[in-house]
């Protein structure tokens, strides 16, 4: 097994610091600086280390105030609770989840897509079937995100593990990509607003009366091959998460 960056060794350290207790939320971590002079590493290795944590939900960084580790009341940046965040963070830790996170609510089926938007966005027929798959994303034991994939049924022809609602054997644009010679990309993300339906407010577990509008963020990205669109996938936020753009 090749040996871990030194980064990735130093940000492991402090999460499993974290979880001890030993940082406890709203405690700073020493300034990189001070964990250069320590002779942790190179200014380069301690900002990765302190980036990893940021991007896996454990601490937030701000310029002036330090970098300070979050509970589970704190809102972590909303770039984590995206699809798109979501794969990055594969790519770079191999962690599918973040820490203290977990997901609820697996489901894979065969449907008929009625979303105009999204037929669309496919390049199919409205009312033509289409795999759907879903879960909530939960952290703390609180839902913050709720994931809906719909994926053109050629996918289905390499990828049959699509309609099992488990985690599949390796991220499915990659079992794509190896099975069909044709890697798949991801489209610019879109965003808007809308108010959440009963079915969301239920996952979410929010309990309003009826006449009361709880507005929540849509975010949603195409994958394509060099075929045309494969998936959509978007990404409800729970009312009140925030979302910015980071490189």
């Amino acid at each position: 097994m090749p040996k871990a960056p030194k980064w990735r060794v130093l940000a492991d350290e402090i999460a499993g610091q974290i979880a001890d207790g030993q940082y406890a939320p709203g405690d700073l971590l020493p300034q990189v600086r001070d964990l250069v002079k320590e002779g942790r590493g190179s200014i380069t290795t301690v900002h990765r280390a302190y980036q990893t944590l940021e991007a896996e939900g454990l601490v937030k960084s701000s310029r002036g105030h330090g970098t300070k580790v979050l509970g589970p009341d704190d809102t972590p940046a909303a770039g984590l609770v995206t699809g798109a965040a979501r794969l990055a963070r594969l790519r770079r830790t191999g962690r599918p989840l973040a820490p203290r996170e977990t997901y609820v609510n697996s489901q894979s089926d065969l449907r008929s897509c009625w979303d105009s938007e999204v037929a669309d966005l496919l390049g199919i027929e409205l009312g033509d079937e289409v795999v759907f798959r879903r879960r909530t994303f939960v952290r703390d034991g609180v839902p913050i995100t709720l994931a809906f994939n719909v994926i053109h049924m050629r996918a289905l022809l390499n990828l049959p593990e699509l309609l099992d609602a488990g985690p599949m054997p390796k991220w499915r644009h990659d079992l794509h990509a190896e099975r069909t010679g044709k890697a798949v990309s991801a489209g610019p993300e879109m965003s808007k607003a809308r108010n959440a339906s009963s079915d969301e407010l239920e996952q979410f577990e929010i309990d309003v009366p009826a006449d009361i509008a709880v507005p929540v963020l849509v975010l949603r990205s195409v994958y394509s091959d060099t075929d045309g669109p494969l998936e959509v996938w978007e990404d409800v936020l729970r009312p009140g998460m925030w979302h910015t753009s980071r490189s």
